[in-house]
């Protein structure tokens, strides 16, 4: 079953919208074209179809929404192992996560002037889809696992490379912001490795004051620069230490009240690929919301307020599930399972 951790009741995808939801996902990620690669050219050699230049994560119109539609799949056939389209949503992940397919994966990530591809956020996903495969008790996911190793663990050194080079975070509300990128790795990481991300993200942000949370969002947005970082910052500071910075970062935040100090993104057309963003910003709203009330002190006033704003983004989300044009088709729903399941929590 899908689980949601909120004080708020609001509107959840019912079984039936979660059905067609992982039955669009299946068709996205085998779907070609329309398809837009970032691709370095170094001769007429490197000019290829995708489903050449990386087999398995081919479709859903680019590569990152390609891994991000293959952890949907996986996460939803976890969390829900009874439902009617777990068979094809794992023929689906049998057919891409295969040794040959993900070897060739590695071949492509592994040429020299591929090193910055898709960091932070494509990478933050492989290696969202390798910890959910590695967390799901499942042979099949296991084996999965195994094929798909090799790629995050080059991932993650490119992540951690990427982090300790850093001079200053990108704080955008599209793919190259760090914080979210980093948030992925860090949920991802244990151990030494998880120590490190954590003081990374303090040298990049602890000293950050008086965030410009009433400029948001851009009108290209699907993430939010501020309510990212305070996500991420969350994940790493106790709750006390978390409720001092956070004051310090934003504090207009209210203490009790409803959800009007954050209203949610309204999108004026959703066949537009850029602007339909915004129906994505309102579900990364909802799950950073949930996750820094989350690190908050359980006494600490401002969750209210947080929870309040959360409920009324979710609901913003979950209607815009009814778009079928591929602009949105193609991504929004992986999206909706992320808030809906919450594996960031």
């Amino acid at each position: 079953m899908l689980a949601c951790g909120s004080s708020t009741r609001v509107p959840r995808p019912t079984a039936p919208a979660i059905e067609a939801l992982a039955h669009r996902i299946c068709g996205a990620v085998g779907r070609e074209y329309p398809n837009k690669i970032v691709h370095a050219l170094g001769s007429d050699a490197d000019v290829a179809p995708p489903r050449v230049l990386t087999p398995a994560f081919f479709g859903c119109y680019d590569w990152h929404s390609a891994m991000h539609g293959h952890w949907a799949l996986a996460r939803l056939c976890r969390t829900d192992p009874d439902a009617r389209f777990v068979g094809q949503a794992r023929a689906v992940l049998d057919a891409s996560l295969t040794r040959d397919k993900l070897g060739a994966e590695l071949g492509y990530l592994s040429h020299p002037d591929r090193a910055g591809f898709e960091i932070p956020y494509g990478i933050g996903w492989l290696l969202t889809l390798h910890r959910e495969l590695a967390e799901w008790d499942d042979v099949d996911a296991q084996r999965w696992r195994g094929n798909l190793e090799p790629l995050a663990k080059l991932g993650a050194e490119r992540m951690q490379r990427y982090l300790e080079r850093l001079p200053f975070p990108v704080r955008t509300g599209e793919h190259s912001q760090t914080a979210f990128g980093v948030s992925l790795f860090f949920d991802w990481a244990t151990g030494e490795r998880r120590a490190a991300v954590a003081d990374q993200v303090r040298r990049l942000y602890l000293t950050d004051r008086d965030g410009p949370l009433h400029l948001e969002p851009s009108g290209y947005d699907f993430l939010s620069p501020c309510l990212g970082e305070a996500d991420l910052v969350g994940r790493v500071l106790p709750p006390d230490d978390f409720a001092r910075w956070l004051s310090q970062f934003l504090p207009t935040i209210p203490a009790g009240g409803d959800a009007s100090w954050l209203e949610p993104a309204h999108c004026p057309d959703r066949s537009d690929g850029k602007l339909v963003h915004l129906d994505g910003l309102n579900a990364s709203r909802a799950w950073m919301l949930h996750g820094i009330a989350g690190a908050l002190p359980a006494g600490d006033g401002r969750r209210a307020a947080l929870f309040s704003a959360a409920a009324v983004h979710e609901a913003a989300a979950v209607a815009a599930l009814d778009n079928d044009h591929y602009a949105a088709a193609h991504w929004l729903g992986t999206f909706v399972v992320y808030l809906a399941t919450r594996p960031g929590l």
